[in-house]
């Protein structure tokens, strides 16, 4: 005698799918804003595979990651069989802990990539910046470029020059008080500026002085622009975030409008294969009891 069969519905499973989905979809914030790369660079020499040297990087960075989850700024020393490596990680002055920890740890991931098996390396988000080193940079001052961008020319609005000069003035002024992030904002213009945190205020200001000052320059009537030193950076824009004027939010939202068609679509699909196999079983059931 043939067991009784049951027969379980996939339509609540279905159902369940489509609004998991979803919700992660909706509920997972883009980090869009903070893990865009900006540049990378990595040493010359190489490290042997398996050596102590190895084992202090990795100790290093590992070390950044897990420090980036409770503070902004940190940097260590590991000394360890006769080989130092110095280490350092900072995150925009304006990140949550959790920001902060996730994008170093993407940092960290992608460095290792783009520097493998180098002695030293560094790479800079949109987020945070991580930097190792077996030569101490610590507490050294260094002001050389190291990416300058600049966006389209503002037409002949004189009054968006003027408030971008007013923004640019705003960062690099100093009232005696140690701020290495700082932010200025007049109407649709935005400017931020932040100086690493090993530096001293005396060379934190010098820094931003120096990194604005050729913003100006070498930007002149630019939309935005971004001004990357070594150990310091400022950047301004207008009309929405930084190289990407107002766009991120209306793009983030056309792609989630194309997700959720192609999922729905796909769920109906689905659901449509199993009606018509579901109606081609009970008919083959009707017909071999009719037979």
């Amino acid at each position: 005698m043939a067991l009784p069969t049951k027969k379980a519905s996939f339509f609540p499973f279905l159902l369940l799918l489509l609004l998991v989905t979803i919700s992660i979809i909706l509920v997972t914030p883009s980090n869009s804003a903070t893990d865009t790369f900006v540049f990378g660079g990595c040493s010359q020499l190489k490290f042997i595979s398996g050596s102590p040297y190895e084992y202090n990087v990795n100790s290093i960075l590992t070390s950044l990651v897990n420090s980036a989850m409770f503070t902004s700024y940190n940097n260590f020393t590991i000394s360890a069989s006769q080989d130092t490596v110095y280490g350092l990680f900072q995150c925009r002055g304006d990140l949550e802990n959790g920001d902060c920890g996730r994008c170093v740890a993407k940092a960290v991931s992608q460095l290792g990539t783009l520097c493998l098996d180098s002695t030293g390396g560094g790479l800079q988000l949109e987020g945070c910046f991580v930097k190792y080193d077996n030569a101490t940079f610590l507490g050294v001052e260094d002001k050389s470029v190291v990416v300058k961008r600049c966006g389209p020319l503002i037409s002949t609005d004189s009054d968006a020059l003027a408030r971008r000069d007013t923004v640019l003035d705003f960062l690099g002024a100093s009232d005696g008080t140690y701020k290495p992030f700082r932010v200025a904002e007049s109407g649709d213009l935005r400017g931020v500026a932040q100086c690493v945190g090993d530096l001293s205020p005396t060379e934190c200001q010098d820094c931003l002085s120096e990194a604005i000052g050729r913003l100006k320059t070498d930007c002149g009537a630019s939309k935005w622009g971004d001004m990357y030193l070594a150990k310091c950076y400022a950047r301004y824009s207008q009309g929405g975030d930084h190289s990407h004027g107002g766009d991120d939010t209306d793009n983030d939202d056309d792609e989630i409008a194309k997700t959720l068609a192609i999922l729905i679509g796909l769920i109906a699909g689905i659901a449509l294969i199993i009606v018509f196999v579901s109606a081609l079983s009970k008919a083959c059931e009707k017909d071999s009891k009719g037979g």
